[in-house]
């Protein structure tokens, strides 16, 4: 597996690639969704609930079912899942078959994270790790550039129902090279193998070898995903009201996405020299001024902010995720990625329709300044998770 290592990274990178570019076009959509089908800001959030939720539903199923099967067989099934999920949205003629298209495009992409991570993580057991897993993650925010700016383009020439039917056949395409070039590196095509089937002593099941540290990990990346992914939702409509085309909050989220790039890249390396607690304060107390700076500035301003906000916007999320494994045992890693990418993502999926319901009570710069100041509620369980890893972080 070591020689192979570098191979192994680049194919997963470019399934993350694939999938964050599906869960993050979904956020230029939504204008269009709520012009054509008449949608109110709480119905908005429920479609991109939908979406995240689907993921959070599949995570701990994709984990358990590799470790009997094997990683390939799943990924790539939840690949073919998601592009056809999007091939139905551009069909959609309404706002239930779009909202249960993109319900079976999540269920999908949920076994994307816990099993690449899982695979990553395995490829670089005695390596730089949490590199690779920054390198990952970075991976994933290059699609989260380029797909959205892309779509958005598309949208406005062809039409969003061609083009999101056009990204669903890239991803049909996208599924079969993965079972090709994993199939060819004989990687996740068998369960890892087990020492004990009466018990895993370690972690009662699960292989969390700290359970206060893990928790405290969990809170905060559920936080922190709670806040990301309303203020995602939202910031299309923040946009146009300052008066951006539709053409420009694509380039926005791709000015975003991009800072969100490097940030996941140079967090997790941050991490590596400083130390996860204070990568993870930084980057948070960064998190909510730039969202602040975002709603008070002018348009052209507000360009401006994006791609510092991006960077520390997405930034923490590669941190925690190198942490996960600093706490489990081996083994069980496919699993506890699972329950961790489960117990986020499910707040992830339910904060857009809390924040929805209360952007139409309040609207929706009265809501992001609420969600900015809750990313700073992270900061004091820094000094929970301070007790359960190394400072400076381990390399």
């Amino acid at each position: 597996m070591k020689g192979r290592a570098p191979a192994v990274l680049a194919i997963i990178a470019a399934t993350h690639f694939i999938h964050d570019g599906f869960a993050d076009v979904v956020y230029v959509l939504l204008p269009l969704w709520a012009a054509e089908f008449s949608l109110s800001f709480a119905q908005v959030g429920v479609i991109r609930s939908a979406y995240s939720g689907g993921m959070a539903l599949f995570q701990i199923p994709a984990g358990l079912i590799a470790e009997r099967t094997g990683e390939r067989g799943v990924l790539v099934i939840g690949t073919l899942v998601t592009a056809a999920g999007f091939v139905l949205a551009g069909a959609a003629g309404g706002f239930l078959a779009l909202l249960l298209a993109l319900l079976g495009a999540g269920l999908g992409s949920g076994v994307q994270h816990p099993l690449g991570s899982s695979i990553v993580s395995k490829a670089y057991e005695t390596g730089a790790r949490r590199t690779a897993l920054g390198t990952y993650n970075f991976s994933g925010d290059l699609g989260k550039v380029a797909v959205p700016a892309v779509v958005a383009l598309l949208a406005t020439t062809i039409g969003w129902r061609t083009a999101a039917g056009l990204y669903g056949a890239v991803g049909l395409v996208a599924a079969l090279v993965i079972w090709v070039v994993l199939s060819r590196l004989d990687v996740g095509t068998r369960p890892e193998p087990r020492e004990d089937t009466g018990g895993a002593p370690e972690g009662r099941g699960w292989g969390i070898q700290d359970p206060r540290g893990f928790q405290a990990l969990t809170v905060i990346g559920m936080i922190d995903n709670g806040t990301r992914s309303p203020f995602l939702t939202f910031l299309p409509f923040v946009l146009l009201a300052k008066g951006a085309t539709m053409a420009g909050v694509g380039g926005a989220m791709a000015l975003l996405f991009a800072g969100g790039a490097v940030g996941k890249f140079a967090c997790g390396v941050m991490a590596e020299r400083v130390g996860i607690i204070r990568a993870v304060i930084v980057t948070e107390a960064m998190t909510t001024v730039g969202i602040l700076a975002v709603i008070a500035a002018p348009l052209h301003a507000a360009y401006v902010v994006l791609v510092p906000l991006g960077i520390a916007l997405n930034g923490t999320s590669s941190v925690l995720y190198g942490t996960v494994a600093e706490l489990v045992t081996p083994e069980r890693r496919s699993r506890a990625y699972g329950l961790y990418y489960t117990v986020t993502i499910a707040t992830s999926a339910l904060a857009p329709t809390i924040y929805g319901v209360v952007s139409d009570a309040i609207g929706v710069p009265a809501t992001l300044t609420v969600v900015g100041l809750m990313v700073l509620v992270t900061i004091p369980l820094c000094l929970v998770l301070r007790t359960a890893v190394a400072e400076p972080a381990r390399v």
